[in-house]
């Protein structure tokens, strides 16, 4: 099974057609908050054969009021938790013992709008932000879960805009 994963989109429109290209290919769609519009949201959930989707701290009210704060699913026998952020941020130990009192064994977060993989006794996984990233350049992730298996790709994006500060440092490089 392919799942393409998102969070933090921060858009006021229809996602970009490359993400939406990316999300009509997968069996599934997980969007880990902060889509900030009913419009975003419902331009990931036309495209999307099916799709798991949890509200963020920016998002209007009106998501907030259709979305949960937090979900799970089971695909090919990986239970896979999704949440914005923990209760207490988005640090590494907080988010392990939340996938632990979720009871799954993959945890999706966002927030942070940079990827980051961490595989201890839990798999957590935020994917970055394809649109506006922090400290990271834009990015999505995919999934492959087969037979119990998962794999995770980081996958980058020409969609969003490029994080000041990485294309600063990469200036830096170029002039040595």
């Amino acid at each position: 099974m392919k799942i393409a994963v998102l969070a933090d989109t921060h858009l006021r429109v229809k996602m970009p057609q490359e993400l939406l290209d990316v999300i009509k290919e997968a069996d599934l769609a997980v969007h880990a908050g902060d889509f900030i519009t009913s419009e975003a949201y419902e331009s990931v959930k036309e495209s999307a054969k099916r799709l798991v989707a949890v509200y963020g701290n920016s998002d209007d009210e009106d998501l907030k009021a259709t979305l949960p704060e937090s979900a799970s699913f089971e695909a090919e026998g990986v239970r896979i938790g999704v949440i914005h952020k923990g209760r207490h941020g988005t640090d590494i130990t907080n988010m392990r013992y939340l996938a632990l009192e979720m009871g799954v064994s993959v945890l999706i977060y966002g927030h942070i709008h940079s990827p980051v993989i961490d595989q201890t006794d839990v798999l957590l996984l935020c994917p970055g932000s394809p649109i506006f990233p922090r400290m990271a350049d834009p990015t999505m992730a995919m999934l492959e879960v087969r037979d119990g298996h998962v794999k995770v790709d980081i996958v980058k994006t020409s969609t969003g805009q490029m994080c000041r500060s990485i294309g600063y440092a990469r200036s830096l490089e170029d002039k040595q």
